[in-house]
């Protein structure tokens, strides 16, 4: 029975897109879709794994969007920044309802609504237990939250990224399109760059692929998918060296 395997990963990274946030219209925030989620996280906090979660902001603003409607790119970017703090503080009173202790670490100061990033203090929540929410992207305008969670999963030391998705992993074309696309179980980086296969945005896929940190794409709408990835079952696409 799955309940006694030992966990494969005791430091995992989670990259939420803004848009599951969002429920099935992808845009705003969808209470049932928030506590799907934070369900799923707790469930695998109580496995003894430490859980770090970066969330996107696609549901409330992108700022490559609004550049594209007449936004400067460096301020849509900073708006979009904005409205991952706004989900992360949604997710954060979705996991502390179901009993599970968080801290949200913002990379632009807030100090009202959360913690300024720190590494350091970041990785002592993670060893009391809390699970770490981090809100504002890198900081930086132009850089992706794909970024920052590539970001981040090297600096915490964290073993995988996870990176939660609506499709079972990654395709050789869009199988919403395409009912006859191809699954992969396993892929190397150089062939997912080759084969330009979106599993992340270049600057955030350079990141894993030269510090050798491995992704997993899985399909996180399926109740208890992340739990599965933890415990080692082989679901989703594994993209490693």
């Amino acid at each position: 029975m799955t309940t006694t395997k030992r966990p494969k990963f005791s430091r995992i990274l989670l990259k939420l897109s803004g848009e599951a946030l969002g429920g099935k219209s992808g845009g705003g925030i969808c209470p049932e879709g928030v506590h799907h989620m934070a369900e799923q996280i707790r469930e695998v906090r109580e496995l003894g794994v430490q859980v770090v979660v970066v969330v996107g902001g696609g549901n409330i603003f992108r700022g490559l969007s609004g550049s594209e409607h007449g936004i400067e790119r460096a301020t849509g970017d900073y708006m979009g920044m904005l409205a991952t703090v706004i989900n992360a503080l949604a997710l954060q009173d979705a996991l502390e309802k179901l009993g599970a202790p968080t801290r949200v670490q913002s990379a632009i100061a807030m100090s009202q609504v959360a913690e300024p990033f720190i590494r350091r203090r970041a990785v002592r929540h993670l060893e009391k237990g809390r699970v770490v929410i981090f809100g504002g992207g890198t900081g930086n305008p132009y850089f992706s939250t794909d970024t920052a969670a590539a970001l981040r999963a090297n600096e915490i030391g964290a073993e995988v990224v996870l990176k939660a998705t609506k499709v079972d992993g990654v395709f050789d074309s869009d199988p919403k399109k395409n009912s006859k696309a191809r699954r992969f179980e396993q892929i190397t980086y150089l062939e997912a760059l080759q084969k330009q296969l979106k599993v992340m945005d270049s600057t955030a896929f350079s990141l894993c692929m030269d510090n050798k940190m491995p992704i997993i794409v899985f399909d996180f709408s399926q109740p208890h998918n992340l739990r599965r990835v933890v415990l080692g079952e082989k679901i989703g696409t594994l993209v490693t060296g």
